[in-house]
């Protein structure tokens, strides 16, 4: 039997052994670095995903991310449910090797601009997790804010690094990734310092999701119908809020971008009208400088993804590279209405 044969037969034992559920069908699924993911039809017509972790490393972080899943369920936001095992455990142990088993959303996850409809219903979701999450205990793993403290030589440094590694990795595209770094130097050099000066001083920090991107969202016709792979991090809700609002996919896509950015803020604000009307200003900012300290996806080779996720991955990098021109040249016109939406309540 091959590797993914027995991973497959290991994988239906284990749900047996540990969930009690007979397993019909098991087929994997390609995406995700940190696990090796499958679905699942049991004999009782349930459809699953099991998710096996790569390294017992982070297994305690992983435990905390579906109690934050959990608790998000428990609050009626679109959570599949994880299945605790026989003992009541949201990951099992199983072979020197951690499981979790998750039901799986109607939907897929969608990687083509958002809509205007679709935005909406992510800024309603967003909110209304931000505004759960606020009572959640603040996580030990705290989210990185190189966007708003790295020293730009580093940063600077660091695309040198990048190109290295790409000719150590024989990058297919290397006169374009050259051209790409040459780019980011010359913004990271212009623009980070202004960018920064004209943050509010201090941003909310909480609990919340951290890893709220397009990948992370089910989506069916124009609603999120699941939240998935939470991160678990103490974060800044407006960073979470520009992340997802300037998605790249989006922005280097779609003529409708900016509409579909203020659409999102909007119904974000009307569930959430207590995060101060100032970060809600600044999500843009904080969006294009989080994506300037930002390096994923100009070298591929390090993840050992499958064909399809390789050439996303390296998409992706280019939708950024052109999102921080767009955003960068219209940052002032983008806050001024961003700035318009205090009208409908809220704090300042």
């Amino acid at each position: 039997m091959d590797e993914a044969g027995w991973g497959e037969t290991f994988t239906a034992d284990v749900l047996e052994d540990r969930y009690g559920l007979v397993v019909d069908v098991v087929e994997p699924v390609h995406m995700g670095t940190d696990t090796i993911n499958r679905r699942v039809l049991t004999e009782d017509g349930l459809r699953l995903f099991v998710k096996q972790y790569r390294s017992m490393d982070d297994v305690d972080a992983a435990r905390n991310a579906w109690d934050m899943s959990e608790y998000c369920r428990a609050a009626k936001l679109p959570v599949p449910r994880v299945w605790p095992d026989a003992n009541d455990n949201l990951i099992t142990i199983a072979g020197g090797c951690a499981f979790a088993v998750v039901d799986e959303a109607p939907g897929r996850v969608t990687t083509s601009a958002m809509t205007v409809p679709l935005a909406e219903h992510i800024g309603v979701v967003m909110g209304r997790m931000h505004r759960v999450l606020a009572a959640y205990p603040l996580p030990r793993r705290v989210q990185h804010t190189r966007w708003r403290t790295e020293p730009i030589e580093d940063a600077l440094a660091k695309c040198d690094t990048v190109m290295a590694q790409a000719i150590r990795q024989g990058h297919d595209r290397l006169d374009q990734l050259r051209d790409d770094l040459d780019q980011r130097r010359g913004d990271l050099r212009a623009h980070v310092h202004l960018l920064r000066e004209h943050l509010p001083a201090t941003l909310v920090e909480q609990a919340l999701h951290a890893d709220l991107s397009r990948t992370n969202l089910i989506t069916l016709a124009d609603a999120v119908t699941g939240i998935i792979d939470f991160r678990c991090a103490s974060a800044m809700p407006a960073w979470e809020l520009g992340r997802a609002a300037f998605d790249p996919r989006t922005v280097a896509t779609n003529s409708e971008w900016a509409t579909c950015a203020l659409a999102m803020a909007r119904a974000y604000r009307s569930e959430h009208p207590s995060l101060p009307m100032r970060e809600v200003r600044a999500c843009a900012r904080i969006a294009v400088l989080y994506m300037l300290f930002s390096f994923y996806g100009a070298t591929t080779a390090e993840y050992d993804l499958p064909q399809e996720a390789d050439a996303d991955l390296k998409r992706h990098w280019r939708e950024r590279q052109i999102t921080i021109r767009r955003l960068l040249s219209d940052l002032e016109g983008l806050e001024d209405e961003l700035n318009g939406l205090e009208a409908s309540g809220g704090t300042s």
